[in-house]
């Protein structure tokens, strides 16, 4: 990397990172404010809360393909000596491949049996988010999320889905990746 590019990276960070006011710890921990990590997946812009999160990983890993699997099953990645399942979430979602850029990172998620990472575009950063941002997603326009996305936040202009990964992890067409 040229060191001009590196150093408008750095400028990039630091802008987004300045966009998102943590708050006091005061605040984060009152009643009523929830902590959430924010992903794109696509176009759509979504919040899952933090506990639902068991780590981020800032470059997807090398997978190892597995045969005769979904197209959204990438394969399995080594990670630290743990063996996870990585699955693209565009493809599972949206049924579009999810072209891998520099910004692209992988959620990893516990579910019953182990551990799953889900390839997503870029990640938005931490939200810390109160009751009063939540707002009903009944009538979600896309059928494809509808099962996983029960509520909106906002969050000035913008408005993301709350994505539920446990809901995500106990379907069936999640938990069955074989043909």
């Amino acid at each position: 990397m040229q060191p001009a590019g590196a150093y408008a990276l750095l400028a990039d960070y630091e802008s987004r990172s300045l966009e998102h006011d943590p708050g006091v710890p005061e605040q984060i921990e009152a009643p009523g404010l929830w902590r959430a990590i924010g992903f794109r997946v696509g176009e759509h812009d979504f919040v899952s809360g933090i506990d639902e999160i068991s780590e981020i990983l800032m470059s997807p890993p090398p997978v190892t393909s597995i045969p005769s699997t979904r197209p959204w099953l990438l394969g399995v990645a080594n990670v630290r000596g743990n063996l996870i399942a990585v699955v693209d979430l565009k493809q599972f979602l949206f049924e579009q491949r999810t072209h891998v850029t520099g910004r692209a990172r992988v959620l990893v998620v516990k579910q019953s049996g182990g551990n799953v990472g889900l390839l997503v575009d870029e990640l938005l950063g931490q939200r810390n988010l109160t009751d009063a941002d939540r707002v009903d997603a009944e009538g979600e326009a896309d059928a494809r999320l509808a099962r996983f996305v029960t509520e909106n936040v906002t969050t000035g202009p913008v408005r993301l889905g709350r994505f539920s990964m446990q809901e995500l992890t106990r379907t069936p067409e999640f938990q069955h990746a074989a043909l």
